[in-house]
């Protein structure tokens, strides 16, 4: 677009995925954002990693008050293409990767930079407020994470959930150490691929659940010392099969009631099990009986802390982990993307770009 006079003019609307009603998303155009403000950057959107709380928002989930339409999207990284007044940490040009709530940034959790803890009022991208599936945002700087050099779009976008919440749950909150071993569910899922790669890089014994016989090849391929299918044997028996009837340090749950109650089962006595999500449900059964005599921990785990993702794109420029891509999707192919993540018919993430 040019001016009478031959100079480019700034577009004044952009693509985007915006969610209008239950299950019902319209790939249109939106308004651009303003200029940013003082502490505010422009991000060119080039990546969106999609991850089940897009499918829980694509269903109607929201479990706070919010309203339609809203753009999609959560996990996003892309090029910055202008900064407020007050921005002196990033330039025009920067590969960012976005955290993936609007925190305060004033309250002590958040200025520690665990804002995880946002003691104020915190809003995900995508499912609160307008996420990232659109071509352009305007976010405070301080959420924004600049990606080493030799990191594309795609590998950065994986950064604030896929990778993030994962070493966030793994290292800060379970404390999984060398020589200890790890029981990882739903190992073809985007955050079980991570899981099992940053779990090997620190050197523990990995094994994990998958429900076919080609995502168990693909989770071998990824480093898991032993797969477990989940539709042909029950894992907590092979699990302790395979530690000698010992049992495991650390369970990586996300799946909820369907796993649950073996999950437990599966530790060691003073074991961890540490639980970032709970596709299957809301509500489980927990036997009070192994927890105490056993002296089991139950570790709830939201979310990252930005030094999460500072710290596993570091991993990824050094070749310790990589993504793992199921597939790479346009805008409009959205509701197939977010389909197939609904019924588990992926291994490793789908990616939209831009």
């Amino acid at each position: 677009m040019y001016g009478s006079e031959g100079v480019r003019l700034r577009p004044t609307t952009a693509r985007a995925a915006e969610l209008r009603g239950q299950r019902h998303i319209v790939v249109g155009s939106v308004d651009n954002p303003p200029p940013p403000g003082p502490d505010e950057i422009t991000v060119r959107i080039r990546a969106v990693a999609l991850n089940h709380i897009d499918v829980w928002s694509w269903r109607g989930m929201a479990f706070a008050k919010r309203t339609l339409p809203i753009v999609l999207g959560a996990e996003a990284a892309g090029e910055v293409i202008a900064v407020g007044d007050q921005v002196d940490h990033l330039c025009r040009g920067d590969l960012v990767a976005l955290y993936g709530a609007r925190t305060c940034g004033a309250c002590a959790p958040c200025r520690e930079g665990r804002d995880n803890f946002c003691e104020g009022t915190p809003a995900m991208y995508g499912f609160h407020i307008d996420g990232f599936l659109r071509e352009r945002v305007n976010v405070p700087a301080r959420i924004a994470v600049k990606a080493p050099e030799s990191l594309d779009a795609t590998a950065a976008a994986m950064a604030p959930i896929t990778f993030g919440t994962v070493e966030h749950m793994l290292f800060d909150n379970a404390r999984l150490e060398a020589g200890e071993t790890v029981l990882v569910h739903a190992g073809g899922s985007g955050i079980g691929t991570a899981a099992i790669q940053l779990a090997k890089a620190a050197g523990a014994t990995v094994i994990t659940t998958v429900g076919s016989a080609d995502k168990a090849k693909k989770a071998v391929a990824l480093g898991a010392d032993h797969v477990i299918n989940y539709r042909e044997e029950r894992f907590e028996g092979r699990v302790r099969k395979i530690t000698g009837r010992r049992g495991v340090d650390v369970v990586f749950e996300h799946v909820g009631p369907e796993t649950w109650e073996g999950s437990v089962m599966s530790l060691k006595r003073g074991g961890r099990l540490v639980t970032c999500g709970s596709t299957t449900g809301v509500t489980a059964r927990t036997n009070l009986y192994l927890l105490f005599q056993h002296q089991l921990r139950l570790i709830g785990s939201f979310g990252c802390r930005m030094s999460n993702m500072a710290s596993v794109m570091q991993k990824m420029a050094a070749g310790l982990v990589a993504p793992t891509i199921d597939s790479i999707i346009r805008l409009d192919e959205i509701d197939t993307g977010l389909a197939r993540l609904e019924a588990r018919d992926v291994f490793g993430k789908i990616v939209v770009t831009l």
